[in-house]
Protein backbone atom coordinates (compact mmCIF):
# COMPACT_ATOMS: atom_id res chain seq x y z
CA UNK A 1 0.00 0.00 0.00
CA UNK A 2 1.30 3.48 -0.85
CA UNK A 3 1.85 6.37 1.58
CA UNK A 4 -0.97 8.34 -0.10
CA UNK A 5 -3.43 5.45 0.22
CA UNK A 6 -2.64 5.07 3.93
CA UNK A 7 -3.19 8.81 4.52
CA UNK A 8 -6.56 8.63 2.73
CA UNK A 9 -7.67 5.70 4.90
CA UNK A 10 -6.54 7.52 8.05
CA UNK A 11 -8.61 10.59 7.12
CA UNK A 12 -11.66 8.45 6.34
CA UNK A 13 -11.43 6.69 9.70
CA UNK A 14 -11.00 9.99 11.50
CA UNK A 15 -14.13 11.39 9.84
CA UNK A 16 -16.12 8.22 10.59
CA UNK A 17 -15.05 8.41 14.24
CA UNK A 18 -16.23 12.02 14.45
CA UNK A 19 -19.69 11.14 13.18
CA UNK A 20 -19.95 8.09 15.43
CA UNK A 21 -19.14 10.16 18.51
CA UNK A 22 -21.30 13.15 17.64
CA UNK A 23 -18.54 15.63 16.89
CA UNK A 24 -19.46 18.55 14.63
CA UNK A 25 -16.18 18.02 12.82
CA UNK A 26 -13.35 15.53 13.14
CA UNK A 27 -11.23 16.33 16.18
CA UNK A 28 -7.64 17.24 15.48
CA UNK A 29 -5.40 14.21 15.54
CA UNK A 30 -1.90 14.52 14.19
CA UNK A 31 -1.44 12.26 11.19
CA UNK A 32 1.11 9.50 11.76
CA UNK A 33 4.14 9.34 9.50
CA UNK A 34 3.31 6.82 6.78
CA UNK A 35 5.62 5.26 4.21
CA UNK A 36 5.05 3.15 1.12
CA UNK A 37 5.10 -0.57 1.84
CA UNK A 38 8.41 -2.10 0.86
CA UNK A 39 6.90 -4.06 -1.99
CA UNK A 40 5.28 -0.89 -3.33
CA UNK A 41 8.57 1.00 -3.15
CA UNK A 42 10.29 -1.73 -5.09
CA UNK A 43 7.55 -1.72 -7.70
CA UNK A 44 8.03 2.00 -8.22
CA UNK A 45 11.83 2.03 -8.41
CA UNK A 46 12.82 -1.21 -10.07
CA UNK A 47 12.28 -1.97 -13.73
CA UNK A 48 10.83 -5.47 -14.01
CA UNK A 49 12.92 -8.11 -15.72
CA UNK A 50 11.58 -11.00 -17.75
CA UNK A 51 8.37 -9.14 -18.58
CA UNK A 52 7.00 -8.59 -22.07
CA UNK A 53 5.94 -5.22 -23.45
CA UNK A 54 2.34 -6.43 -23.52
CA UNK A 55 2.50 -7.42 -19.84
CA UNK A 56 4.11 -4.12 -18.91
CA UNK A 57 1.45 -2.13 -20.74
CA UNK A 58 -1.24 -4.11 -18.90
CA UNK A 59 0.35 -3.02 -15.61
CA UNK A 60 0.46 0.58 -16.79
CA UNK A 61 -3.24 0.48 -17.68
CA UNK A 62 -4.10 -0.57 -14.11
CA UNK A 63 -1.84 1.97 -12.42
CA UNK A 64 -3.18 4.11 -9.54
CA UNK A 65 0.16 5.24 -8.10
CA UNK A 66 -0.57 8.99 -8.23
CA UNK A 67 -3.49 11.41 -8.32
CA UNK A 68 -3.52 11.58 -12.13
CA UNK A 69 -5.36 8.25 -12.03
CA UNK A 70 -8.39 10.11 -10.65
CA UNK A 71 -8.68 12.64 -13.47
CA UNK A 72 -7.68 10.64 -16.54
CA UNK A 73 -10.03 9.24 -19.15
CA UNK A 74 -7.50 6.80 -20.55
CA UNK A 75 -3.99 5.69 -19.70
CA UNK A 76 -1.50 6.17 -22.54
CA UNK A 77 1.22 3.49 -22.29
CA UNK A 78 2.76 4.09 -25.72
CA UNK A 79 2.60 3.05 -29.35
CA UNK A 80 4.95 1.67 -31.94
CA UNK A 81 7.04 -1.35 -32.85
CA UNK A 82 9.07 -3.60 -30.59
CA UNK A 83 12.87 -3.50 -30.98
CA UNK A 84 12.66 -0.03 -32.56
CA UNK A 85 15.51 1.97 -33.98
CA UNK A 86 14.30 4.97 -32.00
CA UNK A 87 12.33 5.55 -28.81
CA UNK A 88 10.63 8.95 -28.87
CA UNK A 89 9.76 10.33 -25.42
CA UNK A 90 7.44 13.23 -24.64
CA UNK A 91 6.35 14.61 -21.28
CA UNK A 92 2.74 13.44 -20.97
CA UNK A 93 -0.57 12.97 -22.79
CA UNK A 94 -2.70 15.93 -23.83
CA UNK A 95 -6.47 16.13 -24.38
CA UNK A 96 -6.60 14.10 -27.61
CA UNK A 97 -4.22 11.50 -26.23
CA UNK A 98 -6.24 11.18 -23.03
CA UNK A 99 -9.42 10.63 -25.04
CA UNK A 100 -7.91 8.07 -27.45
CA UNK A 101 -5.39 6.32 -25.21
CA UNK A 102 -2.64 6.85 -27.80
CA UNK A 103 0.45 9.10 -27.69
CA UNK A 104 0.89 12.17 -29.90
CA UNK A 105 -2.37 12.06 -31.85
CA UNK A 106 -3.43 15.72 -31.65
CA UNK A 107 -1.98 18.63 -33.64
CA UNK A 108 1.39 18.21 -31.97
CA UNK A 109 1.27 14.52 -32.82
CA UNK A 110 0.59 15.19 -36.50
CA UNK A 111 3.57 17.54 -36.56
CA UNK A 112 5.71 14.93 -34.79
CA UNK A 113 4.84 12.36 -37.44
CA UNK A 114 5.98 14.82 -40.14
CA UNK A 115 9.20 15.53 -38.25
CA UNK A 116 9.95 11.82 -37.95
CA UNK A 117 9.06 11.16 -41.58
CA UNK A 118 11.58 13.83 -42.64
CA UNK A 119 14.36 11.60 -41.25
CA UNK A 120 12.82 8.29 -42.39
CA UNK A 121 11.22 7.36 -39.08
CA UNK A 122 7.68 6.16 -38.45
CA UNK A 123 5.82 4.78 -35.44
CA UNK A 124 4.49 1.97 -37.67
CA UNK A 125 7.87 0.70 -38.86
CA UNK A 126 10.88 1.70 -36.74
CA UNK A 127 9.83 3.84 -33.76
CA UNK A 128 8.12 3.54 -30.42
CA UNK A 129 6.53 6.62 -28.84
CA UNK A 130 6.02 7.04 -25.10
CA UNK A 131 5.85 9.70 -22.39
CA UNK A 132 7.40 10.31 -18.99
CA UNK A 133 3.94 10.18 -17.38
CA UNK A 134 1.24 7.95 -18.81
CA UNK A 135 -1.83 9.97 -17.70
CA UNK A 136 -2.80 13.49 -18.68
CA UNK A 137 -1.95 16.24 -16.16
CA UNK A 138 -5.05 18.46 -15.75
CA UNK A 139 -5.14 21.45 -18.12
CA UNK A 140 -1.97 20.09 -19.76
CA UNK A 141 0.19 21.48 -16.96
CA UNK A 142 3.72 20.17 -16.45
CA UNK A 143 3.84 16.87 -14.54
CA UNK A 144 4.59 17.31 -10.84
CA UNK A 145 7.81 15.76 -9.47
CA UNK A 146 5.83 13.18 -7.49
CA UNK A 147 3.86 12.23 -10.61
CA UNK A 148 7.06 11.77 -12.60
CA UNK A 149 8.56 9.71 -9.77
CA UNK A 150 5.50 7.45 -9.55
CA UNK A 151 5.56 6.74 -13.29
CA UNK A 152 9.27 6.69 -14.06
CA UNK A 153 9.90 2.99 -13.44
CA UNK A 154 7.43 2.24 -16.24
CA UNK A 155 9.52 4.28 -18.66
CA UNK A 156 12.70 2.61 -17.41
CA UNK A 157 11.08 -0.77 -18.02
CA UNK A 158 10.00 0.26 -21.53
CA UNK A 159 13.58 1.24 -22.36
CA UNK A 160 14.85 -2.04 -20.90
CA UNK A 161 12.41 -4.10 -22.98
CA UNK A 162 12.57 -2.12 -26.23
CA UNK A 163 16.35 -1.64 -26.29
CA UNK A 164 16.25 1.21 -28.83
CA UNK A 165 19.35 2.19 -30.78
CA UNK A 166 18.71 5.87 -29.96
CA UNK A 167 16.38 7.97 -27.83
CA UNK A 168 14.81 11.24 -29.01
CA UNK A 169 13.41 13.42 -26.22
CA UNK A 170 10.78 15.91 -27.27
CA UNK A 171 11.07 18.93 -24.99
CA UNK A 172 12.76 19.98 -21.78
CA UNK A 173 10.87 17.80 -19.30
CA UNK A 174 11.66 14.41 -20.80
CA UNK A 175 15.26 15.41 -21.49
CA UNK A 176 15.84 16.65 -17.96
CA UNK A 177 14.26 13.54 -16.47
CA UNK A 178 16.33 11.04 -18.43
CA UNK A 179 19.58 12.93 -17.95
CA UNK A 180 18.80 13.79 -14.31
CA UNK A 181 19.67 17.43 -14.85
CA UNK A 182 18.12 20.88 -14.40
CA UNK A 183 19.92 22.40 -17.38
CA UNK A 184 17.78 24.41 -19.77
CA UNK A 185 16.62 23.11 -23.14
CA UNK A 186 18.90 25.62 -24.81
CA UNK A 187 21.88 24.06 -23.03
CA UNK A 188 20.78 20.48 -23.74
CA UNK A 189 19.75 20.51 -27.39
CA UNK A 190 22.02 20.34 -30.42
CA UNK A 191 24.28 17.60 -29.07
CA UNK A 192 24.36 13.86 -28.47
CA UNK A 193 24.01 12.74 -24.85
CA UNK A 194 23.88 9.25 -23.42
CA UNK A 195 21.39 7.32 -21.29
CA UNK A 196 22.73 4.01 -19.93
CA UNK A 197 24.87 3.56 -23.02
CA UNK A 198 22.12 4.61 -25.47
CA UNK A 199 22.76 7.77 -27.53
CA UNK A 200 20.13 10.38 -26.66
CA UNK A 201 19.20 13.72 -28.18
CA UNK A 202 16.82 16.43 -27.04
CA UNK A 203 14.96 18.82 -29.29
CA UNK A 204 11.93 21.10 -29.12
CA UNK A 205 8.53 19.63 -28.38
CA UNK A 206 6.18 19.84 -31.39
CA UNK A 207 3.81 21.99 -29.30
CA UNK A 208 6.55 24.60 -28.99
CA UNK A 209 6.99 24.62 -32.77
CA UNK A 210 3.26 25.20 -33.22
CA UNK A 211 3.48 28.19 -30.90
CA UNK A 212 6.68 29.62 -32.36
CA UNK A 213 7.59 28.87 -35.98
CA UNK A 214 11.05 30.41 -35.49
CA UNK A 215 11.99 27.25 -33.60
CA UNK A 216 11.44 25.03 -36.64
CA UNK A 217 14.84 25.80 -38.15
CA UNK A 218 16.88 24.81 -35.04
CA UNK A 219 14.61 21.77 -34.57
CA UNK A 220 15.40 20.69 -38.13
CA UNK A 221 19.12 21.05 -37.43
CA UNK A 222 18.66 18.81 -34.38
CA UNK A 223 16.86 16.19 -36.45
CA UNK A 224 19.57 16.17 -39.10
CA UNK A 225 22.22 15.60 -36.44
CA UNK A 226 20.09 12.85 -34.92
CA UNK A 227 19.69 11.14 -38.31
CA UNK A 228 23.44 11.36 -38.96
CA UNK A 229 24.18 9.61 -35.65
CA UNK A 230 21.51 6.95 -36.27
CA UNK A 231 22.92 6.24 -39.74
CA UNK A 232 26.36 5.71 -38.19
CA UNK A 233 24.90 3.22 -35.73
CA UNK A 234 23.02 1.34 -38.45
CA UNK A 235 26.16 1.07 -40.58
CA UNK A 236 28.12 -0.72 -37.87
Amino acid sequence: MTKTEKEEIFNLLKTADAYANGYVRPQFVQMPSFEDDKIEKEAQTQAPHGITLEELNAKILRCTRCDLARTRNNVVPGQGVENPDVLVIGEGPGYDEDMQGLPFVGKAGMLLDKMLAAIQLDRKTNCYIANVVKCRPPQNRDPLPEEEAACYSFLEAQIHILKPKMILCMGRISGQKLLNTEKSLRELRGQIHEYNGIPLMITYHPSALLRNEELKRPAWEDLKLFKKELDKINQK
